[in-house]
């Protein structure tokens, strides 16, 4: 955040001078001058919805200028806003999450850091264009953008082309220009104990590896079933086919905070509506029915889209605990092969 704003009034401080009022800001209907205004109103915003904790809708406040404030008063603006923004991430625990409408109403903190930088980002890059001045931000801002919030955009060559198309805001080859687009915050589940955190390709990266996804793990976890599972999730990122809410969720214990497992689906609903889903827990969280509470719920969200009609479970023969999972969370048994048997959830529907 602090170093997106610092480029951000590096560059446009330099032609602090000029007319910003009378120069439209790139493709945007507004002039640059707006768009700098804009910039700072976000970062405030953002900041008012964490620090506010709001659950309902945006803070109801506005952010104005003092009459007569010049280009450079306004830079400052920008600046102070970024700086609230920052402190607020900092501040905010990583379990809360605020109000903001697109796609699933609620962001967390890692979300609003990343809103508030593409927003930097986008906006510096119009009031740039409209002045004709030269704009790239460092590489791994955008990455931190692409991974938190766009993981439904497949990475291209570098990242900041890759942001500035999948904006509307650029070409890239072999690819269909950009007309309307959104940012995806990630979803949460709630049950009765837990939360369903939805990972993002970022998690994922860490979690394939060693880390912790971001995650507080109970002793013994992340365990290598979830590790193998966020490898995936991020190929498919890799490979332009990852749709977040058909993804992993990490299984966070509402009591401490902490991670006790995984669960999630292999890949989006088939052209018949089936969705496989799988799961594993640290060993130290087995045996309390936190899987088959997860599951109900995760089946339940499932089962609730209009694309969906069965809910499918492989699990090996001599697995017994994982079959007892799934009977309790309401499945069947359908089929059976020499290595694994075959479990689903059906929810009827009318006509």
């Amino acid at each position: 955040m602090e170093q997106a704003v610092a480029e951000c009034v590096g560059l446009l401080g330099a032609v602090a001078d000029r007319d910003w009022e009378g120069v439209r800001a790139g493709r945007l209907e507004w002039s640059c001058r707006r768009t700098a205004v804009h910039i700072a109103e976000d970062l405030i915003a953002y900041a008012g919805q964490l620090a506010g904790r709001e659950q309902d809708g945006y803070a109801p406040f506005e952010l104005s200028l003092e009459e007569g404030t010049d280009n450079a008063g306004a830079l400052r603006v920008i600046g102070a806003m970024g700086t609230l923004l920052a402190a607020a991430v900092r501040t905010t625990p990583r379990d809360v999450r605020a109000f903001h409408p697109y796609p699933f109403r609620s962001a967390n903190r890692e979300g609003f850091a990343a809103m508030g930088v593409v927003e930097v980002l986008l906006h510096t890059h119009d009031v740039a264009e409209g002045l004709g001045l030269s704009y790239e931000p460092a590489p791994e801002l955008c990455d931190f953008v692409l991974t938190r919030i766009f993981p439904h955009v497949q990475p291209g060559p570098t990242p900041w082309p890759t942001l500035l198309w999948a904006t509307g805001r650029g070409e890239l080859a072999d690819r269909a220009p950009v007309t309307e687009w959104r940012w995806n915050n990630n979803l949460v589940i709630g049950t009765e104990r837990l939360t369903l955190e939805g990972v993002t390709p970022a998690a994922a990266t860490d979690l394939s590896a060693v880390g912790d996804g971001g995650f507080e793990w109970i002793e013994g976890g992340p365990i290598e079933g979830t590790r193998v599972g966020a490898g995936l999730v991020y190929k498919q990122y890799e490979d332009g086919v990852h749709r977040p809410e058909w993804g992993m969720y990490v299984l966070v214990r509402r009591e401490d905070k902490r991670a006790i497992g995984a669960m999630g689906f292999h890949s989006v609903p088939d052209e018949t509506g089936r969705v496989e889903v799988g799961y594993d827990l640290v060993e130290g969280a087995r045996g309390h029915g936190y899987a088959t509470e997860a599951l109900r719920a995760l089946s339940a969200w499932a089962l609730d889209r209009p694309e969906v009609r069965t809910v499918v479970a492989m699990v090996e023969r001599d697995n017994l605990p994982s079959q007892n999972v799934l009977a309790r969370a309401g499945f069947t048994q359908v089929a059976e092969d020499p290595e694994q048997l075959t479990y689903e959830l059906c929810e009827p529907r009318d006509g």
